[in-house]
């Protein structure tokens, strides 16, 4: 009997060594950038069930597995799957539908292309476009409404501005939301002319006012244009992003694509600010599938440098009549913060200007307190004045920002708030040193959504043609090291997520991306033609290079 009881446990033992040593998945033969604690780099990794089991050498790891699958990476360079710290998804998919105006060299060009969408879609009821950007036409004087009345009389057209902080509406636009002049809104403008007339551009709080009598989409549209957005994402190597603010229809709809598994992409999504919608969501407590998350409240304080709305302590530089403003009463942005410093949720409060950015700093330290780790972000903090960067580190205010804002804005910010504040404007390097972390985002979809647009920005400081000589305010450039960290575990780590993502290591998912060239050794100016080779999200390939 003690003999047939030994067999039948030697049998259990090797079999469970087989079954142990069965994988989903081997990559060998890579240049593998794990981003662990000491930055190791590898040859090989083995997944079983979504989750890396081994980091290490290629015959190591062939030798002690059997693998359903292998992928030979021939020498090619292997990173984690790229996390993007502040996106706005469900705009960059809806915006793949309407007339695309990003890159438009003259409000001529605008007109042009509007024109051509329309006989595309004849049948539209309004005419919607987004990504024009009146600083790239110099000094060219543009009448917005005029000019899209003498085109498109008949039909509304509403055109987001790249940053989605302005929009320009034409008369049949204006008539239907009943704007007939302008009038005050809290925490934006509706402009005029030098004799009073409506412009037709609204900012910031007032465009939606027009905006929310366009026509939703109905669900299936919705869901195969992000279906579409996220295979883009896909393609440059995105495996997680933070949607930084979404109402409570738009969680809602998420959550339900999320549990029928029509999503994939790992989305950290903010809800808006909207105290009652807070409210109802915070009672319902955290949300995490795996996939989805929801723990974040996203504030918006001011508005952007571009449309001089951005809150300065200062008057701008082109404008000594404006310091900008915040999109809310300090007393309502107070009332917020106070009431979620008492939840266990996250804030995310984007801060653009010096004064909003000192505003809400000094209200998180008030309400949170010193050596916390409520992670409590700041978004953008474009412009930070000298005596608030350490108030960073002190009340542990996590700094997201966009590397391509710097090089997008650089030919034009210097005369927006001066030299003095430049120098502490799109401090990358100066909030690393001073916090020891920054989550790198894109802001997508006001800024192109390939992370290695932004990889280069931060390290380089250049536009997409290399300009300037020497790179915009190389001081607070980053290291290589620094900037992939900041778009993968610190990006992750701003989300409470680096036990479950942001590097390549044992137990975490098996999320990574597979590149053409090694973006930690190529030169600078090839950075932006590096191809993504294979995408990975819990050792599925959601994209691969044909």
């Amino acid at each position: 009997m003690k003999s047939i009881l030994a067999i039948f446990g030697l049998l259990i033992f090797f079999g469970s060594c087989t079954t142990n040593h069965e994988v989903d998945l081997i990559v060998y033969n890579a240049r593998v950038y794990t981003v662990d604690s000491s930055f190791t780099i590898a040859e090989a990794f083995a997944i079983r069930g979504g989750v890396f089991i081994e980091i290490g050498s290629s015959d190591r790891l062939l030798q002690r597995y059997e693998a359903k699958e292998t992928i030979d990476a021939h020498g090619a360079a292997i990173y984690p799957g790229f996390y993007d710290s502040h996106t706005h998804f469900l705009d960059f998919a809806s915006s793949l539908d309407m007339t695309n105006l990003y890159g438009a060299q003259s409000f001529d060009d605008v007109l042009k292309r509007l024109q051509v969408h329309q006989k595309t879609y004849p049948d539209r009821p309004w005419l919607v476009g987004a990504g024009w950007d009146q600083e790239r036409w110099g000094d060219e004087p543009f009448a917005v409404k005029d000019s899209l009345d003498k085109y498109f009389p008949d039909i509304p057209v509403y055109l987001s501005r790249v940053d989605y902080q302005a929009a320009s509406v034409n008369s049949k636009a204006l008539a239907v939301a009943g704007i007939d002049s302008a009038f005050y809104v809290e925490g934006g403008l509706i402009l005029t002319d030098s004799v009073g007339n409506l412009s037709g551009v609204l900012m910031d709080n007032a465009m939606a006012l027009v905006k929310e009598h366009i026509p939703e989409v109905d669900d299936a549209q919705e869901l195969q244009a992000l279906t579409k957005g996220e295979q883009l994402l896909f393609s440059v190597g995105l495996t997680s992003i933070v949607d930084a603010g979404l109402n409570e229809r738009d969680l809602e709809f998420l959550r339900n694509l999320y549990t029928s598994k029509k999503l994939k992409i790992r989305n950290y999504a903010m809800i808006e600010d909207n105290l009652r919608t807070v409210k109802r969501m915070i009672r319902s407590g955290y949300y995490d599938d795996g996939r989805l998350s929801i723990r974040s409240v996203k504030l918006t304080a001011d508005g952007l440098l571009r449309t001089r709305s951005a809150s300065l302590l200062a008057p701008y530089s082109d404008d000594s009549t404006s310091c900008g403003f915040l999109l809310q009463t300090p007393q309502e942005l107070e009332q917020v913060i106070k009431e979620l410093a008492a939840t266990n949720f996250q804030l995310s409060t984007r801060a653009v200007g010096d004064s909003a950015t000192r505003f809400i700093l000094d209200l998180y330290g008030k309400y949170i307190g010193q050596n916390n780790d409520r992670r409590w972000r700041i978004e953008h903090a474009q412009v930070v004045n000298e005596a608030d960067f350490e108030k960073f580190d002190r009340f542990r205010v996590f700094p997201s920002l966009q590397p391509a804002h710097a090089t997008s804005d650089m030919h034009w910010v210097r005369n927006r708030i001066g030299e003095d504040r430049l120098r502490n404007a799109y401090a990358l390097k100066r909030l690393v040193d001073n916090y020891g972390m920054v989550a790198i985002g894109s802001g997508f979809p006001g800024e192109n959504f390939n992370p290695l647009n932004s990889f280069h920005a931060a390290v380089a400081r250049v536009d997409a043609n290399g300009l300037p000589a020497g790179g915009f305010e190389m001081k607070n450039a980053l290291t290589r090291r620094e900037a992939l960290m900041g778009m993968t575990i610190w990006a992750a780590q701003a989300c409470f997520q680096e036990s479950k993502r942001g590097n390549i290591q044992r137990g975490k998912d098996a999320d990574f991306v597979i590149l053409s060239q090694d973006i930690m050794t190529i030169p600078n100016e090839e950075l932006r033609s590096v191809a993504v080779l294979r995408t990975v999200i819990g050792g599925e390939t959601v994209y691969q290079r044909k």
